[in-house]
């Protein structure tokens, strides 16, 4: 098998970073451009499927990467006996609240049973999205429209808010838009729901233009932000009166949806300011809120600001001038030239000369769910095969991303997760005290295989893992081959040196491939089978 590792040398210089062009990459496409590519675009990769990737082009990986899959199951009922309605291993999805006596304790623990459900479906459906790069924008969406679980306090709205996101990941992104501003969830979060002609809410109508669509650039003047007005914000809360979720909590076995009521809607000409060319939107019912939109779409700024998000979720924070001049507005024009279809864009950066520039790889902090699953994923560590356990389990590691401070349906607030909008920090926040000692804590725990549900751990078969290199009986060669796979830019000879120290204290190399081979060749010894893995654990850890 051919070696995949690559020796960085201790005196490497960086070349000052060049911003090129979205043009298409002309380097060479081997194991770490592979590597990168699904580092950033999936939840995880193994090494057996970044060879893979390695040994296709760029094109047929992209193509791969964007394939229409199967959509997940919706989640089940899977331990708890505090939901009546609906038997274990079921969906509960659009099932009725019945709350044994009326008693409220019954329903709030109904409401925790499928919320539990819910939290453990996500990180499921996560852990099998393999090569696609539909859970990545998936939460992408979810960090840019978001929804609290905590806050709607009903798991079937929030299954339907997720099912939305992830039907349109790749899709037309004003289409998104327009769901969204109906959609149940986004309407009990950010107050659509009170929205009436008596009295407008502008709480979506002011998130609507500064966090989704638009953004608040400079304080041009008393409330002018260059690019609404405070005015604007006031007419386009009128012109969203009217709108009601149904089925929250229901009992009834209402579905999860919106409707429009007429009575409660402004039936007034709204005027916008010069922001939007003093235009003025009059009475449509149910339609006016496209009417809206689409006066919206029509600045340009909406496909900027909407490329700035997309740049740094997958390529890095920092937008100097060159960037904004070489890779945002292409991407702008990109995307507005599509009529704000995402999947061209997002094709094109991630096949560009810039995605694959030496200063991308590497410097971007995995966020929590990024960290923890691709650990799991690129070491194929495997779930249990029955469904219910796996439900027990993947409920279990929720706790898991409340120490790393990102837990998914909990975004801290409705601008979403710091690390994607707050200078000069951004990726940074996700490391302090506190959770770089929790991370810590997570991968020995992992390692040691101490995250166990009765019989069944949750850990790396490292064995396994090292029997797909391609050298394991030299130490240098495993050692580099195991961290060429997991960091982006590789190891150095005296870090190799350190972590060899770990796995051969004090020893010659050839003791660790006279150690290793002799348990290949009576692998049912125990006692040879712990000597390697002891020292596997020590490296690993």
């Amino acid at each position: 098998m051919e070696n995949l590792y690559v020796k960085q040398s201790n005196t490497a210089a960086i070349p000052p970073f060049n911003a090129d062009d979205l043009d298409k990459f002309k380097g060479e496409w081997n194991f770490q451009t592979a590597a990168h590519l699904l580092r950033r675009t999936t939840f995880g990769a193994s090494n057996i499927q970044i060879r893979q990737a390695a040994d296709s082009t760029l094109d047929e990986i992209i193509e791969t990467l964007f394939e229409s899959t199967a959509l997940p199951e919706e989640p089940v009922n899977y331990f708890f006996e505090d939901d009546p309605e609906v038997p274990i291993g079921e969906s509960w999805i659009n099932k009725p609240y019945y709350p044994r006596n009326n008693d409220q304790l019954d329903f709030q623990a109904q409401e925790i049973s499928r919320r539990r459900s819910l939290r453990a479906w996500i990180l499921k459906t996560i852990m099998e999205s393999g090569i696609n790069i539909r859970e990545k924008m998936t939460l992408f969406w979810h960090n840019h429209f978001v929804t609290q679980l905590s806050v709607i306090m009903d798991p079937n709205f929030i299954y339907h808010n997720n099912h939305t996101l992830r039907i349109n990941a790749t899709g037309n992104f004003k289409t998104l838009v327009e769901k969204m501003t109906i959609d149940p969830a986004m309407l009990r979060y950010l107050n659509g729901n009170q929205n009436n002609q008596n009295a407008p809410n502008e709480n979506y109508a002011r998130e609507l233009l500064e966090l989704f669509t638009i953004g608040k650039g400079a304080l041009a003047g008393p409330n002018d932000y260059t690019t609404f007005t405070e005015d604007d914000v006031i007419s386009a809360a009128k012109v969203l009166t009217g709108w009601r979720d149904v089925g929250f909590r229901n009992s009834d076995g209402i579905p999860a949806g919106s409707r429009y009521v007429n009575p409660l809607h402004d039936k007034s000409t709204k005027v916008f300011s010069h922001r939007f060319n003093n235009q003025s939107i009059s009475n449509q019912g149910p339609d006016e809120y496209i009417a809206l939109i689409n006066m919206i779409f029509e600045q340009e700024e909406v496909s900027r600001f909407i490329a700035r998000k997309l740049y740094r979720w997958f390529v890095y924070y920092d937008i100097s001038a060159e960037v904004e001049s070489n890779i945002i507005e292409p991407m702008a024009t990109m995307i507005r030239d599509n009529n704000y279809e995402i999947e061209p864009v997002l094709k094109t950066l991630l096949s560009s000369n810039h995605f694959f520039n030496i200063c991308i790889v590497g410097p971007m902090i995995k966020n929590p769910v990024d960290f923890f699953f691709n650990m799991l994923i690129h070491h194929k560590v495997q779930l249990p095969g029955n469904l219910l356990l796996q439900y027990r389990i993947l409920n279990r590691l929720t706790n898991v991303f409340e120490t790393l401070e990102m837990v998914y349906f909990e975004p801290p607030g409705v601008a979403g997760w710091k690390a994607y909008y707050q200078a000069p920090l951004f990726y940074r926040i996700w490391i302090n005290s506190v959770t770089l000692a929790n991370r810590q804590n997570i991968t020995n725990l992992i390692v040691s295989g101490n995250v166990a549900i009765g019989d069944f751990a949750l850990t790396i078969d490292l064995l396994e893992y090292i029997s797909e290199l391609s050298n394991p009986y030299d130490p240098n060669d495993l050692i580099y081959e195991i961290t060429n796979s997991i960091f982006p830019n590789g190891i150095t000879d005296l870090q190799k040196d350190f972590l060899k120290e770990i796995l051969i204290p004090g020893l010659p190399d050839f003791e660790w491939t006279v150690e290793y081979s002799d348990y290949l060749g009576d692998p049912e010894n125990e006692d040879k089978k712990q000597a390697v893995l002891t020292k596997l654990r020590a490296l690993f850890t």
